[in-house]
């Protein structure tokens, strides 16, 4: 059994992850979860893309470093990804030692092997800014097809690609000035060596969708280009060697990102290395990336290329998906459903979403449509009425009446669970074939089957005249749980972690799908996931709109009055410092508590935080915290707690933990 490589774009580190990007990345993860489910040797890598002029753009306009900006998405990103769980082994930055090795490789193999060309260009200068203007820092009107206010590489309304000077009207982004033409020496990657290979890889069975294999076979027949791959100074990148103030430019070391990220996981581990992954090419392990349709051309052309060139591993596939649309339109700022990932789980468990992609996901480029009245009405009927509703029917009916215990599969079960073991099966191949969607109606359909089982004996009566065949009816409904958690695992895995520990089974593995519960006792059961409210989507679709027409994008709390004035010496006396969550927990008899255990580097403090309104457990844990390390300890009936996280309250009326906005140590001192 061979090693797998899976990845998702990486996500740039210029924005906020929306629930737009999350499809690839729940997509992603499902099929991840599932080839552990079934002992597979797989890891999932991503990056930050960390690079380019929007970037640099970005950091100027809020007077920081691009790195200092990029440090603050990369952790805003991991911690989204972490409360939706997307179960990256590896989230990187393509601004490493790595990836500036492996990019300069490639170009330096590509040059050496003749790739590489470079000629004069005509290059938007600003004489205002007194520099060269990467691509992102012109916009224009698109050459294409009309839309204004387009960047000057690739327009965001029809997905065309072309060179900055083909923009009609282009302005300097930064200062709105007209740029005058200037020349400048390029380097380019001269992509037309590679169009027979390119049309031979991307035919080969199972690498590319068909759909998309058609419109690559498209690009290639129309004759590939030349294309751009430096950048003048200044520039947020890697320095091109051999050249003077001239970078890579960000779509060349971006995949590479994908090496580097495999290097950082494989490094001090004994039994992997970046070379079986992408060098050697007697290795059998196989790599597949998820991508969007809008970066295609880059996938599907230029980075096996570039591969190619220098002699690096080809990916075994390059799975492509469609956009998000929210009832089949756009995200849009001003209708409220631009909604980030944040926003949303700050309103709405993310079970609710990922349950919901995964009744939509399948290997096709079809967009994703999020229909808000199919999403409320879809996952209270099937997550949380049908299949929810058998777990608490079945295990909280045996905990009140039976003694929690099971008893024996009924003799007369043998077709039933065979027709379930059939629809596992399926299962199975469907998860194998990325029918993600299929998969969740055959889950289903077990659901179905348990749930009649248990409606048409009715343990609820044959529990007063003969309990055990009452038993062993919620036996077989059980085991009928025992599949569907294994089966659903991949789409919601903390939700059927749950569900192991009431069973009190341990981790399942895909292995484990089989009727053998029997004479055990089992946990009581605890909730699990209730009833979404019919507006509670709309809602937070009708409060983003109100903001997005308001000119202040912060609803501002009602302020209270300042306290009197402190001295520099009353203030010296608080010690703030920075502390790390290693567990967080609730606390139980407390609907406002939070248990935490939060290491000072000195020591590790146990604080009791008056927050689980606003954050679940998993939320917190690995999480920094500005901590008041010297408050006085205080008893509390459920134990001492040893100190004091700061928080603020959010524009939602909820509380805001505080922490250091990069990356600092633990007990670092707070000023």
């Amino acid at each position: 059994m061979g090693k797998i490589l899976v990845t998702s774009a990486l996500p740039y580190a210029n924005g906020d992850i929306h629930i737009g990007h999350l499809v690839e990345y729940v997509f992603t993860d499902i099929y991840v979860r599932f080839l552990r489910l079934t002992g597979q040797d797989v890891i999932y890598v991503c990056a930050s893309d960390a690079h380019g002029a929007p970037i640099e753009i970005n950091a100027s306009k809020r007077g920081v470093t691009p790195q200092q900006l990029v440090n603050e998405f990369h952790e805003r990103h991991f911690n989204d990804f972490t409360r939706f769980e997307v179960s990256f082994d590896e989230f990187y930055s393509t601004d490493s030692p790595e990836n500036k090795k492996h990019s300069e490789i490639i170009y330096l193999r590509a040059k050496d092997r003749n790739h590489i060309s470079e000629r004069d260009v005509e290059q938007f200068y600003c004489d205002s800014c007194k520099r060269f203007l990467p691509d992102r820092y012109i916009k224009g009107i698109c050459p294409k097809c009309g839309a204004s206010d387009q960047y000057g590489d690739v327009c965001e309304s029809c997905g065309a690609i072309y060179r900055p000077t083909e923009l009609s009207d282009a302005r300097c982004s930064l200062c709105g000035a007209p740029p005058a033409l200037r020349t400048s020496k390029h380097l380019f990657f001269r992509l037309e060596d590679f169009s027979e290979f390119l049309r031979d890889w991307t035919s080969s069975q199972g690498r590319l969708q068909d759909e998309v294999r058609v419109f690559v076979n498209t690009w290639i027949d129309q004759g590939l280009r030349d294309w751009d791959i430096s950048r003048d100074g200044p520039y947020f990148g890697f320095k091109i060697p051999g050249e003077v103030e001239k970078y890579f430019y960000v779509w060349l070391d971006a995949p590479i990102g994908y090496i580097a990220a495999t290097e950082h996981f494989c490094s001090g581990k004994n039994d992997r290395t970046v070379d079986e992954y992408w060098l050697d090419h007697d290795s059998d392990v196989e790599i597949h990336h998820f991508i969007g349709k809008d970066i295609a051309y880059f996938h599907t052309l230029f980075w096996p290329a570039m591969l190619k060139a220098a002699d690096y591993r080809l990916p075994s596939a390059v799975h492509v998906h469609g956009f998000l649309t929210i009832d089949s339109r756009k995200m849009s700022k001003s209708r409220g459903t631009f909604i980030t990932a944040r926003k949303f789980a700050d309103n709405i468990h993310p079970w609710y979403l990922r349950y919901y992609y995964a009744t939509k996901l399948n290997d096709s480029i079809d967009d994703v449509d999020l229909n808000i009245e199919e999403f409320v009405n879809r996952t209270n009927a099937e997550l949380v009425n049908n299949i929810t509703n058998l777990i608490s029917r079945s295990i909280g009916f045996l905990n009140k009446r039976l003694d929690s215990r099971l008893g024996r599969l009924p003799d007369n079960s043998g077709d039933f669970q065979a027709q379930a073991l059939d629809l596992m099966t399926e299962v199975f191949k469907d998860y194998s074939n990325l029918k993600i969607s299929a998969a969740t109606r055959k889950i289903l359909s077990i659901s179905d089957m348990a749930n009649n089982y248990v409606q048409q004996n009715e343990p609820w009566s044959s529990v007063k005249s003969d309990p055990e065949k009452a038993r062993d009816d919620l036996t077989l409904a059980i085991n009928c749980i025992k599949l569907i958690t294994i089966a659903l695992k991949p789409i919601l895995p903390s939700y059927c972690a749950r569900v192991e520990e009431i069973l009190e089974t341990g981790s399942f593995k895909w292995e484990d799908a089989k009727f053998d519960l029997e004479g055990k006792t089992i946990g009581r059961f605890d909730k699990l996931i209730g009833r979404l409210e019919p507006g509670a989507f709309q809602s937070m679709v009708d409060a983003a709109s109100d903001e997005s027409d308001r000119s202040s994008k912060i609803v501002q709390n009602p302020l209270t009055p300042l306290k009197d004035e402190i001295t520099i010496e009353d203030f010296a006396k608080v010690d703030l410092r920075t502390g790390l969550v290693v567990s967080a927990s609730v606390v139980e008899g407390s609907d406002k508590l939070l248990k935490l255990e939060v290491d000072l580097g000195m020591e590790t403090r146990t604080i009791f935080a008056g927050i689980r309104e606003s954050y679940n457990p998993e939320e917190l844990q690995g999480k920094t915290l500005i901590i008041v390390a010297n408050l006085k300890p205080r008893k509390m009936r459920f134990g001492v707690s040893s100190g004091m996280a700061l928080a603020a309250i959010g524009t939602n009326g909820k509380a805001v933990v505080l922490g250091p906005i990069s990356e600092v140590g633990k007990g670092a001192i707070v000023r």
